[in-house]
């Protein structure tokens, strides 16, 4: 007697439903499921890397690599740093742990890759400007858990930002990254057509405008414009197409009309929530994240109230970003 007499005579199948699909990534209902091919070169060419002072370990399909075999508290050599800032431009985003830099070095570690942006939204409370404080407890919860680009509402947003865990809670608070370009990539032919040279507007309303007294936000206004963005922009270092608007500051896309941009900033923004785009980092205590704001979305797990979590960035100013 085979196998399929003596199956369950409600089971209709006899062979895995996948078999059909092969990789495409579209079933009979639109959703899109399988193997995310578009994935598999860049993977390649990551895992082909070769480093001469540090070692990496992938953590994700496209992005994300742990370093090791370098002290950042330390002044490290120039060589060091510009072999880090070609890790970074091809990880997108590097993980370090147990560095136990003070506040001092973590802002002399950055600065190595650029000058220090001050937010002018979220205060310091490290005595240096440099420095962004998120101290997060059972009055002050996390609220960064949306997917995001920083500061895309400046005219020239961030390039980078290194974050330093000070304090953790014992179980939750992780980061998630989600790779910018393999988000563009996987598009469809059709929508890279329909947003190639669109721009969006960025507006720091949308997230700090309570933080802004009314007697000076005429002042902040003068100060930080509606920001233009192209909607896919081109990485300075890698020459990948990124798609850059986010959920947080991305305000609507020039010269569409409301409905029409919301529903293509819905479709756009979700990108980020594909789960074969990203990478998750649990910290531990004196880990480092250093990602590349262009290349990377970052969505901070708000699973820890009321657990205390405490973290300092630093922000490196970017260039004006270009299609």
């Amino acid at each position: 007697m085979t196998t399929t007499e003596t199956a369950h005579s409600d089971i209709l199948a006899t062979k895995d439903p996948s078999e059909r699909l092969g990789v495409r990534r579209r079933t009979d209902s639109a959703l899109e499921v399988g193997p995310v091919d578009h994935l598999a070169d860049e993977r390649a060419r990551l895992a082909a890397l070769e480093w001469e002072h540090f070692d990496a370990t992938m953590l994700a399909s496209t992005l994300g690599a742990e370093i090791t075999g370098v002290d950042l508290t330390t002044d490290l050599d120039d060589a060091v740093i510009a072999e880090l800032a070609r890790a970074l431009a091809d990880y997108k985003v590097i993980f370090f742990r147990d560095q136990p830099v003070t506040s001092e070095q973590h802002v002399a570690f950055a600065s190595r890759f650029g000058e220090l942006e001050i937010h002018p939204f979220i205060p310091s409370n490290t005595g240096i400007p440099e420095l962004v404080r998120f101290e997060k407890t059972a009055e002050v919860g996390g609220y960064e858990n949306l997917w995001h680009h920083d500061v895309t509402w400046r005219e020239t947003p961030s390039q980078a930002a290194v974050l330093h865990a000070i304090e953790i809670p014992p179980v939750g608070g992780d980061t998630l990254f989600s790779d910018m370009g393999a988000a563009y990539d996987g598009l469809s032919d059709e929508m890279k057509e329909r947003i190639d040279g669109l721009t969006a507007h960025h507006d720091f309303l949308r997230a700090f405008g309570g933080q802004v007294p009314p007697e000076r936000m005429e002042e902040m206004r003068e100060k930080y414009p509606l920001a233009e963005h192209p909607v896919v922009l081109t990485h300075d270092v890698t020459g990948r197409k990124l798609l850059y608007v986010n959920a947080v500051f991305t305000a609507d896309i020039v010269g569409l009309d409301p409905d029409e941009s919301a529903d293509l900033l819905w479709e756009l923004c979700r990108q980020a929530a594909t789960v074969e785009y990203q990478v998750r980092f649990r910290w531990t205590p004196d880990a480092i994240a250093f990602w590349d704001n262009r290349a990377v979305q970052h969505y901070a797990s708000s699973d820890y109230w009321p657990q205390r979590r405490v973290m300092e960035r630093a922000s490196i100013v970017g260039a004006r970003p270009h299609a």
